[in-house]
């Protein structure tokens, strides 16, 4: 990280943290920030469900929630960037202030609640893309919705055309019940009718689960089952958690979701038990806590086909990204290792 990026983040951490966000999302869609390129070698060339990545390292949902800089941020040294979450309707999510930082602890708390400008605007500014890597979109359901199951599918036929894959999210924690449809029941409904919706795409596209760390051992069986059976084409563990063991920061007692470094093991051994439930089947990919190449590594060694990145970027910069890629290559390189590829769930044992 340069001085300038250091200065610049200095001064965001004297903003309110939703302020702050809010400025760097105007600053990338308005050509503002420098950035690095996408970070690519052969050893970091990675295939995700059928997607070419450059590198490994993918920006998580819920930095650009409205698409506003997805352009820009598929410059930025991310393998593969995903936007959103967005709802059929636009919705103002929870009540302010809803995002705090955890200093201390270099993690965050947040409540959002799917806050979004919904589907139809998010489509049109999606649509004006220039996608220099794989670009997803994070399905969600509107919180006052008859029917939450269905609107996964309605976000999905709006947007699907314009993007290169979509992740179902019933794991948030910030919209009531959300987390219900996670039951083997309910899920193997909402994802077989998400399937149909993108089987009747002009282009179908993958579809990827994002689950939630706090899954007791027989639930998260339940999820896997209920994924492979559905077709899904990989999942991302973990989303953020309601734990908050450990912490120091005085917003440690906030209410929502907490993500950052206090999530790392708890995620991994999600990841490394999910990884030992598919059996290598399904393509997994990492999040939670991933601050340093060595993280990202753990992550691969514990299942994760690829990982994302979005807590660490308030304290490291948004060049954050292209640093890591660069470092795990350099990894691979001193250790010998031909392709990323070759080490998932090499140090799969040590999670579980």
């Amino acid at each position: 990280m340069n001085i300038i990026e250091c200065a610049g983040l200095a001064a965001l951490h004297r903003l309110d943290p939703e302020r702050a966000h809010g400025l760097a999302i105007r600053a990338l869609a308005s050509g503002l920030v420098p950035l690095p390129g996408t970070a690519t070698s052969s050893r970091l060339a990675t295939r995700l469900a059928g997607l070419s990545l450059p590198n490994p390292v993918g920006l998580a949902a819920g930095f650009d929630k409205n698409a506003e800089a997805a352009g820009p941020l598929t410059r930025a040294g991310f393998g593969f960037v995903e936007v959103g979450a967005a709802t059929p309707r636009p919705q103002p999510g929870n009540p302010r202030p809803r995002l705090f930082r955890l200093s201390e602890d270099r993690g965050v708390i947040n409540r959002f609640g799917f806050n979004n400008d919904g589907a139809a605007a998010i489509a049109a500014r999606l649509a004006r893309v220039d996608r220099r890597v794989p670009l997803g979109i994070n399905l969600g359901a509107n919180k006052d919705s008859a029917d939450r199951a269905a609107d996964f599918s309605t976000v999905l036929a709006a947007i699907g055309p314009h993007v290169d894959f979509a992740t179902v999210n019933v794991s948030s924690p910030n919209t009531e019940k959300l987390r219900d449809l996670q039951g083997k029941a309910a899920l193997s409904a909402l994802l077989s009718g998400v399937i149909a919706t993108r089987d009747a795409l002009a282009r179908p596209i993958p579809v990827f689960l994002k689950i939630a760390p706090d899954l007791t051992a027989p639930e998260l069986a339940d999820v896997a089952e209920a994924a492979m059976t559905a077709g899904i084409d990989a999942i991302i563990a973990t989303n953020t958690t309601l734990a908050r063991d450990g912490l120091a920061s005085r917003h440690a007692a906030e209410a929502g979701g907490l993500s950052g470094a206090p999530l790392f093991d708890r995620s991994t051994r999600v990841l490394a038990r999910l990884s030992a439930l598919t059996e290598g089947k399904l393509p997994l990919i990492g999040v939670g806590g991933i601050a340093t190449a060595e993280d990202a590594r753990q992550k691969i060694l514990a299942g994760a086909s690829a990982v994302q990145l979005y807590s660490a970027l308030v304290y490291r910069g948004l060049s954050l990204a292209a640093r890591i890629a660069r470092d795990l290559d350099a990894m691979l390189a001193r250790d010998g290792v031909h392709n990323v590829a070759d080490l998932v769930g090499q140090g799969r044992d040590r999670w579980l």
